[in-house]
């Protein structure tokens, strides 16, 4: 069974308990349908309310990693199975899992396979379904990202992320990233730079400042590249003194220039956004009327619609990316999970004259 979208956090790990403390809070439906938690490699127990769990939780953390099973609220009346991790530093130098990992339990959950769609009133199109599905996941992994990474305004939690894969990839090659401080978002690139060339974790790395990670840069050879993964099938290359340049300049220069990059319309979505607004608005009227799905294609006017290779094309060349600053002065980053977050940074980089050639 497929699993994911995967959310990760960095803090230092004398917070990490009051992180996932936080990040319970915001979680968990209220009231809570209960936690359970297995503290590897030594207990296991349910709780009933977040102080209970916690409680238990930092009583262990010392000796066990945390691994606890909750549901929590998405939209009015959706719920989702979620599957949330806490490691400590030891466990983390071992093997590389967090330090904070969340993601459902079913990968429908978030993933989206399947929509149930009003269709009757026009043709089929693909790119239109594919836009429907932007808006179905994009909302609720920013969501489930910031209440992760930034459920109060403690700022725990300096950076995290959200992927497909199952590990914390280079934060471009990702389809979301946060920074409590947006002024740090050359970190993205500072830690893509090290985690490609030097072949390192990147929860290993996430935690560092960027004055060290700028070092680590700097120390690679002159002219050294890497190329970040980009699902379409380019193949940009990043190169030291890109990244350098950008650490070189303000953060919020760099977050200009995305949000620049992101307001470019792109015209085969543009296209398919009247169809696809459509497509929402009749959904949202029939599931009020409480008509129900067919797979056949007679009688009710809400249709089944498989995601297949068409859809993922389209998302992966097509999908927007929202540029999102936050009132604590952090900042999101984010897409469709089909795509990364590469071609946003290549474009706005380009744009600033800072991509080699």
């Amino acid at each position: 069974m497929r699993s994911g979208p995967h959310f990760f956090a960095w803090c230092d790990e004398a917070a990490r308990v009051d992180a996932l403390r936080a990040a319970f809070s915001a979680l968990v439906q209220d009231p809570p349908y209960g936690i359970y938690v297995d503290m590897h490699p030594s207990a296991s127990f349910g709780a009933t309310s977040v102080d209970e769990a916690v409680a238990k939780i930092r009583a262990h953390f010392q000796h066990a990693d945390a691994e606890a099973y909750i549901a929590a609220a998405l939209s009015p009346g959706e719920s989702v199975d979620l599957i949330l991790r806490c490691y400590s530093d030891k466990s983390e130098r071992i093997t590389p899992r967090g330090p904070i990992h969340m993601r459902p339990s079913d990968y429908e959950d978030l993933g989206r396979m399947r929509m149930d769609l009003a269709l009757v009133s026009g043709p089929r199109s693909v790119e239109a379904e594919a836009e429907v599905a932007w808006h179905m996941v994009l909302d609720d992994l920013e969501d489930l990202l910031l209440r992760v990474c930034a459920p109060d305004a403690s700022g725990r939690v300096s950076t995290g992320g959200c992927t497909s894969a199952w590990t914390w990839l280079a934060p471009v090659s990702m389809c979301a990233t946060y920074h409590a401080d947006a002024r740090d978002i050359a970190r993205d690139l500072a830690l893509s730079w090290i985690s490609l060339h030097d072949k390192e974790k990147v929860s290993l790395l996430a935690g560092m400042s960027l004055e060290a990670l700028h070092a680590r840069v700097d120390a690679a050879p002159a002219g050294a590249r890497v190329f970040p993964r980009d699902n379409s099938g380019r193949s940009l290359a990043l190169s030291r003194e890109t990244v350098l340049k950008a650490l070189a300049m303000p953060g919020s220069a760099l977050l200009e220039a995305l949000d620049a990059a992101a307001a470019v319309p792109d015209e085969a979505w543009r296209a398919s956004e009247l169809r696809a607004n459509e497509i929402m608005h009749l959904t949202a009227q029939s599931m009020a009327r409480g008509e129900q799905v067919t797979v056949t294609g007679k009688g009710p006017p809400i249709w089944r619609v498989e995601m297949t290779g068409e859809h993922v094309y389209f998302l992966v060349d097509h999908a927007p990316f929202h540029v999102r600053r936050l009132p604590s002065g952090g900042v999101l980053l984010a897409t469709h999970p089909y795509r990364t977050l590469w071609p946003l940074w290549a474009d706005a980089l380009s744009a600033l004259g800072l991509m080699s050639h």
